[in-house]
């Protein structure tokens, strides 16, 4: 499976749905007390419950990328209640403003793409430590040269780049910029939910400083909503983790037996199973036999009919079709078996080239390596007798038995007091 494969809208759902809510929200001007006060502790509710979930399932980077955005939230806020209470802005708000606007995209960046690889507690402390260095020496300078720094933070460097609409400090736009490439960077490398959360996140931090000082509650919101992300990301992953087999991409047998609950009177089972499995492994080994079940599922997910491929565990797995009858479903499982059968897996050789243009002049020269695979199938319809979801679903075994013991590469369907009814099965 290439890597562009695996990008899915759905990681990115979630953060964009929390970013246009914090959007619209953000827009509002008059606002009752009640939502007033939420505003005002939101931030804070956020950081204790994610922070809290974060750490319980110790998710290290995630706790130090919502530490950081509360951070510059804190600073931002102690300004902006001044500001309120005051009508005047305090003596050092530029040189802070100008400080989070630089610092934020560079500690988010890098928390962001900073895995945890080592022991727990020393990852910790190495964070705490990088946090507590940038933010000290920050702070050293703001106190010692207050006035030198911030005529450096405000310099325009690049005056060919720099543009009427830029409203942060110039040394800003290329720290989010790399924060950026490199959060793109890791996401298409490894997508997952978290990772395109942070994405999101970091667009919604560089909408929301230039307008921290203009629109109210700005700052409260949208922090809170790229904190939200986070947390929801975690809770994201930790879903798939149980739900989702990691190897196929498939749902899981947890998330099979879940579906099996929320069926109605009218459905179809069928369990497949890759014939000669266990010798296919012996004989090409476990990383080929990946490969192959990584194919079954590919070409299992693509069933047409209305069916839903599961991950029943081995190299077994289950297609629900719900609201089906037995005759609706079974072309569609034929056809799935046929071009599972048809087709030729390229073995990987364990010593090809990393570069790609090698490979292909190698396996031009000496020949590629295939191999063909094929799936029995057993399929049930629920009847009058069957009781449960796993009642059908032992039956479709019964008939998957059956199938093997036909011949294999066949579907067939279970039929009460009989051995099973061979439905379709390749010519020799």
């Amino acid at each position: 499976m290439s890597r562009l494969s695996a990008l899915r809208p759905s990681h990115f759902l979630p953060s964009l749905l929390l970013l246009l809510a914090g959007l619209a929200a953000a827009y509002v001007r008059d606002l009752n007390v009640f939502f007033t006060s939420l505003f005002n502790v939101l931030p804070t509710l956020v950081l204790l419950l994610g922070g809290a979930y974060c750490a319980v399932y110790r998710r290290q980077r995630e706790l130090f990328l919502m530490v950081t955005v509360y951070i510059v939230y804190y600073l931002l806020d102690t300004q902006t209640d001044f500001y309120r209470d005051t009508g005047k802005v305090r003596d050092d708000a530029a040189v802070v403003f100008h400080l989070c606007c630089l610092l934020l995209p560079l500690l988010y960046g890098l928390f962001g793409v900073w895995e945890e690889r080592t022991h727990l507690f020393q990852d910790l402390v190495a964070r705490f430590a990088v946090l507590l260095a940038v933010g000290g020496v920050a702070l050293a300078l703001e106190q010692s040269f207050p006035a030198a720094l911030l005529d450096a933070l405000a310099q325009i460097h690049w005056p060919m780049l720099h543009g009427h609409w830029m409203s942060l400090i110039q040394l800003a736009y290329p720290m989010f910029f790399i924060a950026f490439v490199a959060l793109i960077v890791q996401y298409v490398r490894r997508p997952r939910p978290l990772h395109a959360a942070q994405l999101v996140g970091l667009i919604g931090l560089f909408w929301m400083l230039p307008k921290t000082f203009i629109l109210p509650f700005t700052l409260n919101i949208l922090c809170s909503q790229v904190m939200l992300m986070i947390a929801a990301a975690v809770a994201h992953e930790a879903y798939q983790m149980a739900f989702r087999d990691e190897l196929t991409g498939l749902p899981g047998r947890r998330a099979l037996n879940e579906r099996m609950q929320r069926l109605g009177r009218n459905y179809v089972l069928a369990m497949t199973d890759v014939d000669h499995f266990k010798k296919f492994n012996d004989t090409h080994g476990h990383d080929v036999g990946d490969q192959v079940l990584r194919l079954v599922a590919s070409k299992l997910s693509k069933v047409t009919g209305g069916g839903r491929a599961y991950r029943y565990g081995g190299e077994e797995f289950a297609v629900v079709f719900a609201g089906k009858t037995l005759d609706e479903c079974q072309p569609h499982l034929d056809m799935i078996r046929e071009l599972i059968a048809n087709y030729k897996i390229q073995l990987r050789d364990p010593e090809r080239p990393r570069d790609d243009q090698q490979g292909r002049m190698r396996r031009a020269g000496a020949g590629a390596s295939h191999v063909s695979v094929t799936v029995s199938i057993g399929v049930a319809e629920r009847l009058i007798d069957h009781r449960t979801a796993e009642e059908v679903l032992k039956s479709a075994d019964q008939a998957l038995y059956n199938a093997k013991g036909a011949g294999r590469n066949c579907v067939v369907a279970f039929a009460p007091n009989r051995r099973g009814a061979i439905r379709n099965k390749a010519s020799a």
